[in-house]
């Protein structure tokens, strides 16, 4: 850990000014970009898979998914290490920049070959870079939105998340509808070449940390877990974020499908429902940037996450689709409160030259539940039953406000210096 001394030596990235809470032009270049790549990877990801069952069914299609979300996941360990050592400027131009070339190469691949395994290895690459990427990607926002003010960033950033797989999924069906897998990856490496140009921008003005001597990229890998250790107010955020993923994720993804087919609703109940979720969560997510700022974080926090717990179980029990679709969209408009007071806590609680490693452990919380809670709930579905093992990912839940509470009874980390203001380079 560094002492006051070097942490005053180490330069840092740019700070909003003291009249300007909110960098907005930083801020709307930043998600922006992310609309942009996010629009093209939801269309790659469906085009991806889609053409992956026409060459080799589900075996096919679990190959590849393990090849992009297994990298994807060990690399978030060192990327935010990454981030902490080199700066993010450093890591996300040059990861967004290869990411371009990957995905240009690979269209060109996939017009001249009709095989799985091309698809597999652009996989496992674009895994290692956004792995490495993810955690640099989170600390850009606290750079530019103090206070209150981050909770709106951080809002209008979750919007772009959940307009992405809205468009994206129907545009990744159109693409391999009117075209062929290489159209979609020129597609997605257009998108990140928007994006590169947009954190050009974002990214302007950064410079790199002093490195710290004796400190080893292996060693500083490990910094996430050790704040965990040490700071309790982390600790438990991540408990909460990490129990509500574990609760939500198999019975969005593989018990609602499940419940649907043992009522005889058809398989449409199930995109009405989910769209139903993602329009509620749209619209708390735009009443967040807006005013976030003026909703107590107990209320954001901890409210909704008990409206989210009691939503989940309730879902399991609705007797008709009009009574699960209603529930759903409830369910999604906690969420999208809910979600972004999770990421503003932890980034708020967070140090400041460990703000990548603080990062990676909240997206492991995301990224690493899933295929755990789909493996172990999935398991115990064939003992206990859908609808009972649904009711048990709802108790399970209820541990993310009650985990919330006593993060908030800890205190934050120390008060921030006073912001400085961007240097702006003489004229030449």
């Amino acid at each position: 850990m560094d002492t006051p001394a070097q942490q005053a030596e180490q330069p840092q990235a740019p700070r909003p000014q003291a009249s300007a809470p909110v960098q907005w032009g930083r801020v709307g270049s930043l998600v922006g970009g992310q609309a942009a790549v996010q629009l093209g990877s939801f269309a790659l990801l469906i085009a991806m898979n889609w053409t992956a069952v026409e060459l080799g069914g589900t075996r096919a299609v679990t190959l590849l998914m393990l090849a992009a979300t297994v990298p994807r996941a060990i690399m978030l360990i060192f990327g935010g290490a990454v981030a902490d050592t080199l700066g993010p400027r450093f890591v996300l131009l040059r990861t967004t920049a290869a990411r371009v070339v990957l995905l240009a190469v690979g269209a060109v691949v996939t017009a001249t070959s009709q095989q799985l395994w091309p698809l597999v290895v652009i996989a496992l690459i674009e895994g290692v870079l956004l792995g490495l990427a993810g955690p640099a990607s989170g600390v850009l926002l606290p750079m530019f939105a103090r206070g209150d003010q981050l909770a709106r960033a951080n809002s209008l950033y979750a919007m772009v998340l959940r307009v992405a797989p809205i468009l994206g999924a129907p545009a990744g069906a159109f693409l391999i509808t009117v075209g062929e897998l290489w159209l979609a990856m020129a597609a997605g490496a257009v998108t990140g070449a928007i994006w590169l140009g947009c954190l050009l921008h974002v990214t302007h003005g950064f410079v790199r940390p002093k490195p710290e001597p004796g400190v080893s990229l292996v060693k500083r890998s490990g910094d996430g877990f050790r704040l965990l250790a040490r700071n309790p107010r982390l600790r438990w955020m991540f408990i909460a974020a990490l129990c509500l993923d574990l609760a939500f994720s198999w019975p969005a993804e593989v018990a609602l499908p499940l419940l649907v087919s043992e009522r005889g609703w058809g398989v449409a109940a199930v995109g009405i429902v989910l769209a139903a979720f993602s329009v509620g969560a749209l619209g708390s997510s735009a009443v967040g940037a807006a005013m976030a700022h003026r909703i107590p974080m107990f209320v954001r926090l901890v409210v909704t996450g008990v409206g989210l717990a009691a939503g989940i179980l309730v879902m399991a029990l609705m007797p008709s689709v009009a009574s699960l679709t209603a529930v759903a969209a409830g369910v999604g408009l906690l969420s999208g409160l809910n979600g972004p007071a999770i990421v503003t806590l932890y980034q708020q609680s967070a140090p400041e030259d460990r703000m990548g490693a603080a990062m990676s452990t909240l997206s492991l919380a995301g990224i690493g539940t899933a295929p755990i809670s789909i493996a172990v709930f999935s398991s115990l579905s064939l003992v206990l039953g859908v609808q009972t093992t649904w009711l048990l990912c709802g108790a399970i839940a209820f541990v993310s406000p009650l985990a919330a509470v006593i993060a908030l009874r800890h205190p934050a980390r120390a008060e921030e210096p006073a912001p400085v203001e961007i240097p702006v380079p003489a004229a030449v």
